[in-house]
């Protein structure tokens, strides 16, 4: 599964901008087709999009493409239009009950099926962003493990805050349970777990402070809506060296006491025991690094 710390949004119907994103070195690309685009230029923007998937260089950046929410009656002919240049991803926004999955996974198999794919081989994330989505998290997250192209939920804060009437605030307090909620059904069921926007794309000390207390809460990335907070974002979900050198240190002694018998053990005054050894291992993983 790809690490996605950086999902950098663009609008499809914009060719400059996607050229620009496609050259940010984001961990993910989104080529949008929703809320990014005009009403008015949504049929346009879909050919745009299979052209930029055709002859734009993404390097080591994932290709995603939000379609539109089923409701609007567009992921059908979205997906037609952009299926067939075999992006790496799609984005499903708006999905509020576990059956939204198993329909659009249908559509996906049958493209590849059609080209000669490898099954499930174009990832799917689906955007949970109303109090019905997050009320239905733990049989949207289940379909996981059913489908194994579905890796991960993105926290759509801005229309959950709508859906709920929420004033939203700096301290994104009113977002709290829902937050959590959507990090710990990811977390339960394998996913990844994409934290929220922040908005204000010129204030780095605003993301930043956003980021950290993401990567606190366990979420593996953020999404972002401008190439400027891609770095910061990357910086904060990825482990120091510190943390890794900690984390590689925990395991290693961990590996020596398990030898003798010992699952728990003292380490600079502080108990290790199986969660601690977790967590060092989850400080591995997102910094890329295998231990044995």
């Amino acid at each position: 599964m790809r690490s996605r710390k950086a999902l950098l949004y663009v609008p499809g119907s914009d060719m400059h901008k996607m050229e620009k994103a496609a050259a940010s070195g984001a961990d993910c690309v989104c080529l949008d087709l929703e809320d990014g685009v005009a009403e008015n230029m949504k049929t346009e923007a879909r050919g745009t999009i299979a052209a930029a998937l055709g002859n734009l260089d993404f390097g080591r950046s994932e290709r995603m493409v939000r379609v539109n929410a089923f409701v609007s009656g567009r992921t059908a002919d979205d997906l037609t239009a952009v299926l067939p240049t075999k992006p790496d991803a799609i984005l499903l926004p708006k999905v509020s009950v576990a059956e939204q999955i198993a329909e659009i996974n249908a559509v996906m198999r049958k493209t590849e099926q059609a080209h000669g794919w490898p099954e499930d081989g174009i990832a799917l994330l689906v955007i949970v962003e109303s109090a019905r989505g997050i009320v239905n998290l733990a049989s949207i997250c289940a379909q996981a493990e059913v489908y194994p192209r579905f890796q991960g939920i993105v926290f759509g804060a801005e229309d959950y805050a709508a859906d709920m009437g929420a004033t939203r605030t700096a301290e994104v307090s009113e977002l709290l349970y829902a937050r959590s909620a959507v990090v710990t059904h990811c977390v339960a069921f394998g996913l990844q777990a994409i934290d929220l926007v922040t908005v204000n794309f010129k204030d780095l000390e605003m993301l930043e402070s956003e980021s950290t207390r993401g990567a606190q809460m366990g979420y593996t990335g953020k999404q972002v809506i401008h190439p400027a907070q891609v770095e910061p974002v990357q910086r904060i979900f990825t482990p120091s060296q510190a943390e890794v050198e900690r984390a590689l240190f925990i395991l290693n002694q961990a590996k020596e006491f398990a030898a003798l018998g010992k699952g728990a053990f003292a380490l600079d005054g502080e108990m290790v025991d199986r969660p601690v050894i977790k967590r060092a291992e989850l400080v591995l993983a997102r910094a890329g690094i295998e231990f044995h």
